[in-house]
């Protein structure tokens, strides 16, 4: 491998540097991975006179500690929020075409513990107990939360724990299950989408598991939303040249208004999707949609929470992100593994960074990877 340059090669230096220092010159190479991931990421906080501020207000920086846990991170809609991650990667009952987390590996409709309820509470009490005090803590994650057939048990254990109100993000593909509206029945907020008004549109945009059938989930939705005692947010995520004019958007508004819930969050690509013929809405159009839709209606797309209490920890990961980027091409996995952070916040980094203009996407083999701007 060639050596580094440039801004990637310094970070790197720092890194060494103060990773040496920290170790007393004793470390072996295998133990930098345990020793960054853990406190060394506030010493290099420490070196330019702050600290992560997430750090002091409770959240883990111990792997062993955020295993199911990611956050608190900014949300769009729902403030600060600590996410749990039921499911491994990209396991899900779609595979949407502009899913920022790229092309679901196992499409399945199986209901199990793909991860147990006392490991994911056992990281939240931890985080709690260290003072950690999110807006929200959500169910969500990497793949389609309601598979985890532990989720009624973690919600009741979560109440056990903290008055902090409990949301969860779904694709409300499993919302016609008995099962699952009764364990989502404890939760405060629910967040489902429906991306489509009709059977082909929804072949089209969410590419379902075999065994769902549009007016399965769309039924499913509306009788969930009536029985439901607290919140129902829908997102209807909307794509250019698929979805975005007023025959197709309205059919989903008609669907919307059958489901009737709480508020209806319109969005659009603003990350790099899974699949290239997902583009972005234009603003006109995504406020003509609005105009179609009943009740409370936001446009959320392109309105991310950038708090100022994140700027340095974000500052921190951007660097430590486009110095990865400079080894070799990533996709958002890739980057979370390497960095030994949720890929959740990895997509996260590399939109800032795509804004900044620092990245660029590139698709090799049909799959997204993030490259420096300047790398041919």
């Amino acid at each position: 491998m060639p050596p580094m340059r440039g801004r990637g090669a310094q970070i790197d230096q720092r890194r060494n540097r103060l990773y040496y220092e920290r170790a007393g010159g004793r470390a072996k190479p295998s133990d930098r991975r345990r020793l960054f991931a853990g406190d060394f990421r506030q010493d290099l906080l420490r070196q330019g006179g702050t600290l992560r501020p997430t750090a002091v207000r409770g959240r883990s920086l111990n792997p062993a500690e955020r295993k199911h846990i990611y956050g608190p991170v900014p949300s769009r809609r729902l403030g600060r929020s600590l996410g749990l991650d039921l499911v491994p990667y990209k396991i899900c009952t779609y595979d949407c075409i502009y899913c920022q987390l790229g092309r679901t590996t196992h499409k399945t409709m199986e209901r199990k513990a793909y991860v147990p309820a006392d490991d994911v509470l056992r990281d939240l009490e931890e985080f709690l107990r260290k003072g950690g005090r999110p807006d929200y803590i959500s169910l969500s994650g990497s793949g389609e939360p309601t598979l985890n057939a532990d989720t009624g048990r973690l919600i009741a254990g979560i109440k056990q724990l903290t008055d902090i109100p409990v949301a969860v993000i779904t694709n409300g593909s499993l919302l016609w299950m008995e099962e699952v509206q009764e364990e989502l029945a404890q939760a405060d907020l629910i967040l489902p989408s429906l991306d489509a008004g009709d059977e082909n549109i929804f072949q089209t945009v969410n590419r379902p598991h075999p065994e769902l059938s549009f007016m399965r989930v769309a039924e499913g939705l509306a009788v969930f939303s009536r029985h439901y005692s607290g919140m129902v947010w829908l997102e209807v995520f909307l794509c250019a040249g698929v979805t975005d004019d007023p025959e197709q958007v309205g059919r989903i508004a008609e669907w919307a208004e059958i489901i009737h819930p709480q508020r209806i969050q319109l969005n659009t690509v603003v990350r790099p999707p899974a699949e290239s013929q997902a583009m972005a809405v234009t603003g006109e159009k995504m406020t003509a949609a609005k105009a179609l839709f009943a009740g409370d209606v936001d446009i959320i797309a392109g309105t991310e929470n950038q708090a100022p209490e994140g700027h340095a920890a974000r500052t921190l990961d951007d660097e430590a992100v486009l110095s990865l980027l400079h080894r070799r091409p990533c996709t958002p996995n890739d980057v979370a593994k390497g960095l030994d952070m949720h890929v959740n916040e990895a997509v996260k980094h590399l939109h800032h960074l795509l804004k900044a203009g620092k990245i660029r996407t590139v698709a090799k083999n049909e799959v997204m990877f993030y490259v420096p701007a300047a790398r041919e």
